[in-house]
């Protein structure tokens, strides 16, 4: 999923990737796209993850993954990462989610204590921030359940701001009229997807 939403980031975009299957993307992109990756902990010109030998310790992204930094890259405060995402300078952000609703609602934090990251964290302002919104993630849960669906009935990140949907199954786009798929994987019928899909489905 990673390395099929890193195929449509375009050349000169600056990209922030959220917590999960996002943060792999910086592994993708291909090396001739330049491609600026930013982190909300204060990284801008971000690289893939380093081998085990060229690990810096003190080099980590938002969800505590080593990192590398590339050439012209830079560090800076907190508070200033975030005046980049409040200032509308993200061309995109990248996110995982439990729910994507046909509205382009989106609901990707928890409130349980067992959880790694159990805070809403820097999600809502990234999603009314960046230019443009996609998410990566699982189709379904692990017990079935659609993840795109009429209305999200986890706790909301924030409101009618995704644009695309890359999952293990298709990629989707958000449109007025709801989901729209553009692409399936090999060998899985439209009807496939639209059981295994809660909200209803268009094919381009």
């Amino acid at each position: 999923m990673a390395a099929r939403a890193a195929r449509d980031v375009p050349e000169g975009w600056y990209v922030n990737l959220g917590i999960g299957i996002p943060t792999l993307m910086a592994n993708y992109v291909p090396a001739e796209r330049e491609v600026v990756f930013h982190s909300e902990n204060g990284i801008l010109g971000m690289g893939p993850e380093p081998p085990p030998e060229r690990i810096d310790r003190w080099l980590v992204n938002a969800g505590k993954q080593y990192v590398t930094l590339k050439p012209g890259g830079a560090y800076f405060h907190h508070a200033d990462s975030f005046a980049m995402i409040r200032g509308g300078h993200l061309d995109l952000c990248v996110l995982g989610a439990f729910q994507v609703a046909e509205t382009g609602d989106i609901a990707n934090w928890a409130t349980s204590d067992a959880d790694a990251a159990p805070a809403v964290g820097g999600a809502m302002d990234l999603c009314v921030g960046a230019r443009n919104l996609w998410v990566v993630m699982e189709h379904t849960t692990k017990s079935g359940e659609s993840r795109l669906v009429r209305k999200c009935s986890y706790p909301l990140t924030a409101l009618g701001c995704v644009k695309r949907i890359y999952t293990n199954l298709a990629v989707l786009e958000v449109t007025p009229d709801g989901f729209l798929v553009t692409e399936m994987i090999p060998g899985l019928s439209f009807e496939d997807l639209q059981a295994r899909t809660e909200a209803p489905l268009r094919r381009a």
